[in-house]
């Protein structure tokens, strides 16, 4: 197990000259140049990350991280928490969104159970890396320990590594976990000092009473626990949850092997927002899927600096969203490796 600090502090910038040479490639295809606008952006930026002027989409794992929350026992969600363990069933049996959208786009779903309250059969497809049975509610005091937020991330690493040793080209975070917007949104309001009020959505469909329930809790556990906004992992540890955790870990051992990772919706890019906390290159390595519908999340884009691929008014999460993305992401890469260059078809160039 490498030493968290180590791995972060050796993840560096995608190379420039890549980013060049890939441009080029572009730009000698059978097209005027920048005439499929981001598709080339896209392709520009993968090829360079892989440093590979023919890269790979071909091995393409979404990984959506389960977890219960504590903070449930409030009232803040329309569901009750159970609805995890009989939605990771169904994820398990083939039946969610998310594996209907990922069957679409040739991609493996691996459900990791980051601390689900109930003990999973061993099934195909479901890797237990349980930290706890849910986490606290963090009304009353911190949503884990530190050491339970580092372990988290750890198992998000490790997995990166695993599937990094079974030749995976591209990531794509999903998650589930009743209960989860409202840490997501609370690690929003901490990392960016926007007001809980501003930041807090309707999640699974609440309404208006439950959604000031659940902006007062977010704002009871800002001033109960005090996180420290220059400590991501203290965020973590205090407002967060198991899966956004292991979402920031998966994040960061991707970066750090050079694997482009696919950012989903609201709760995923909480947890990529504290992995680039953590180390702002990292951010260089992902693509975010789509712009969520659930309030805040544009926001939270834009503490990213980066511009989501797709804006479909989507909310569901699971990894919805990075299987669709992905989808496109492999389309720019078909753009590099398949269309004839000027001089192989033997078209004119532009004067």
């Amino acid at each position: 197990m490498e030493p968290l600090q180590k791995l972060l502090d050796g993840i560096r910038h995608v190379d420039e000259d890549w980013l060049e040479r890939a441009q080029r490639r572009l730009d000698v295809l059978t097209k005027p140049r920048g005439s499929l606008g981001r598709l080339e952006e896209i392709a520009r930026r993968y090829a360079a990350i892989k440093e590979d002027l023919t890269p790979s989409v071909r091995k393409k794992v979404i990984f959506t991280f389960a977890g219960d929350h504590g903070v449930v026992e409030e009232g803040v969600s329309a569901y009750p928490g159970r609805v995890t363990v009989q939605m990771v069933l169904n994820m398990l049996a083939g039946g969610a969104g998310v594996n209907a959208l990922a069957r679409h786009a040739g991609a493996e779903v691996v459900v990791v159970d980051m601390g689900v309250h109930h003990d999973f059969e061993p099934t195909p497809g479901l890797v237990v890396r349980k930290v706890g049975y849910g986490t606290r509610n963090f009304t009353k005091g911190p949503a884990m320990t530190r050491a339970d937020a580092l372990r988290s991330i750890q198992v998000g690493i490790d997995l990166a590594g695993e599937y990094a040793k079974e030749g995976m080209d591209v990531a794509g975070t999903g998650e589930m976990g009743i209960g989860n917007t409202t840490p997501s949104s609370a690690i929003l309001s901490v990392l960016t000092g926007i007001p809980a009020d501003e930041v807090t959505g309707r999640g699974t469909g609440i309404d208006d009473r439950t959604l000031r329930v659940k902006s007062a809790a977010i704002e009871k556990a800002i001033a109960v626990n005090h996180p420290d906004p220059g400590d991501p992992i203290d965020v973590l540890a205090k407002v967060g949850g198991f899966e956004i955790g292991g979402i920031a870990g998966l994040v960061i051992g991707c970066a750090a092997r050079r694997i482009p990772v696919v950012v989903d919706g609201f709760i995923s890019t909480a947890g990529a927002l504290i992995a680039t906390r953590m180390n702002p290159i990292i951010g260089e390595y992902l693509f975010y899927a789509h712009l969520s519908a659930e309030t805040g999340h544009r926001q939270m884009l834009e503490a990213t600096g980066h511009r989501p691929l797709l804006d479909l008014g989507m909310r569901l999460g699971e990894g919805t969203g990075a299987a669709l993305a992905i989808s496109i992401i492999e389309a720019s890469v078909r753009v590099m490796n398949e269309m004839a260059t000027f001089t192989s078809a033997g078209v004119d160039t532009a004067r």
